[in-house]
């Protein structure tokens, strides 16, 4: 890695993380998926966590995988995210996602896990390779006016892009998301310029869930990356952040 590519790294990760902790949230980066488990778990009022990141399940250590969590002044949990390095070379997604389809399916939402597969967007037959798949992307909403429409999702997603791309350098980076929250243009939010609709179908060929694959490869990933981020500081953004994370019901 060249010593400019780190130092621009370096710059706009900690100029972000002093904005967010300007409006009131600490953030903290880590690759042991056991302390990850123990905040996770503590979270009574949201879905277990998918077993992609789960220690119990899956082998995941520093050497595939970090997290971000972000804890407001209360030093409550208010934010987490997750990347994992998948090695899928002389294999498509589409394939990867057919036999580890039980760490991706949504806990609950299928009569029948082993006769549920997802299907539907193109790119599952194209995306190869050392390939990161993204999740556990959580923010607390507080209706129109939370952090979640103040420009708080970008910056949080650049950090891990930032960290992850200078990291490992991957061909491609994926993540599933709801069909209501796609619609809403929440791969923008999240940085990715690609999304197609996608579906999990069940044993009968039922609809269980309707995730929406969202993706960038290296080339999107290194465009993206070349921008400045963006900045709470415009207008009165940065105070308005400040005070929904001061207020914020962590278990909303």
């Amino acid at each position: 890695m060249l010593a400019r590519n780190i130092f621009g790294m370096v710059k706009n990760v900690s100029g972000i993380i002093t904005e967010l902790e300007e409006a009131g949230m600490r953030v903290e980066v880590g690759d042991d998926f056991s302390e990850y488990r123990l905040y996770r778990n503590a979270q009574t009022d949201r879905a277990p966590m998918y077993p992609m990141f789960d220690v119990a399940g899956s082998y995941i250590d520093g050497s595939n995988g970090f997290w971000i969590c972000g804890f407001n002044r209360a030093d409550e949990l208010i934010h987490t995210q997750a990347v994992r390095l998948l090695d899928i070379s002389g294999v498509s997604l589409g394939q990867h996602l057919n036999v580890h389809r039980h760490k991706y399916i949504t806990p609950d939402t299928t009569p029948d896990p082993d006769l549920t597969f997802y299907s539907g967007p193109r790119a599952l037959r194209t995306i190869t390779g050392k390939v990161c798949y993204h999740g556990e992307f959580w923010l607390p909403a507080r209706g129109l006016g939370g952090p979640r429409s103040q420009g708080v999702t970008p910056l949080l997603s650049r950090i891990l892009f930032e960290l992850m791309f200078r990291i490992w350098k991957p061909n491609y980076v994926f993540a599933l998301v709801p069909k209501q929250l796609a619609a809403r243009g929440a791969h923008l939010r999240y940085g990715y310029n690609h999304c197609e609709p996608g579906r999990w179908l069940g044993p009968d060929q039922q609809v269980t869930e309707e995730d929406y694959l969202i993706w960038m490869n290296a080339e999107d990933m290194a465009n993206a990356l070349a921008g400045e981020p963006e900045s709470l500081r415009s207008g009165d953004q940065l105070s308005v952040v400040r005070s929904k994370l001061t207020s914020i019901d962590p278990g909303r």
